[in-house]
């Protein structure tokens, strides 16, 4: 995939907090005559900044960022500014992580390697519309949106509590964060977990994240 040879460069924020990773992105793409760097930022808070103040087209974001995370910039990224496209490029491979990284707006998936190609790739795929998964996570992804759809009834048995745990769990949180945002115990956390997926009838809570936003209960 290519841009029209007239069309101008991409312009791409580097959001990633290891600083010889950020130096390596940032020569890589400016490299290539379809991308240009316009900032790079070490932490969350500061890529919605540059967006709002830069509007680049892209945005390269690694997941565990300080202060705030990857997964929930990349939400407030796309809340405030649908038009940019965001590209999560990160060492983390869980299917939890996967899923909330996808569930917050991002247009691809790649996870951080010496081939600049697959990058580029889920970079223009994302300017298209279209959205990139790595070949190394994107059969997990599939395996879990396979995952049967429990009836409506069940779904609607959910309890307001229960609710706001999916919805916790859909961004990726652990239990033990999950109980700290709610303030319960871990051990009620695990039986409101439990009491989600027998009413959804699932396995795993990732496979209940997915049947949150199939269904749009988040």
């Amino acid at each position: 995939m290519n841009l029209p040879p007239q069309a101008p460069p991409l312009t791409i924020l580097i959001a990633e907090d290891d600083p010889m990773m950020q130096l390596g992105l940032s020569q890589a793409l400016d490299s290539h005559p379809q991308l240009t760097v316009v900032a790079q930022v070490d932490d969350g808070y500061l890529a919605l900044e540059a967006v709002r103040n830069l509007k680049p087209r892209i945005v390269v974001m690694d997941i565990g960022l300080p202060r705030m995370d990857g997964i929930t910039a990349t939400q407030k990224i796309r809340e405030a500014f649908p038009g940019v496209r965001v590209v999560m490029l990160t060492s983390h491979t869980s299917d939890t992580e996967v899923i909330a990284a996808l569930a917050s707006g991002a247009d691809g998936y790649c996870i951080k390697g010496p081939k600049l190609d697959q990058l580029v790739a889920a970079i223009l795929a994302a300017h298209e519309g279209a959205t990139y998964l790595d070949p190394q996570i994107a059969r997990q992804v599939i395996h879990h949106l396979r995952a049967p759809n429990p009836p409506q009834e069940q779904i609607g048995q959910l309890s307001r509590r229960e609710q706001e745990v999916l919805k916790l769990i859909v961004d990726g949180y652990s239990n033990t964060e999950i109980a700290a945002a709610l303030y319960l115990s871990p051990n009620t956390i695990k039986t409101h977990i439990r009491g989600i997926m027998n009413k959804l009838a699932v396995d795993d809570r990732v496979q209940a994240a997915v049947v949150a936003l199939r269904n749009g209960l988040v």
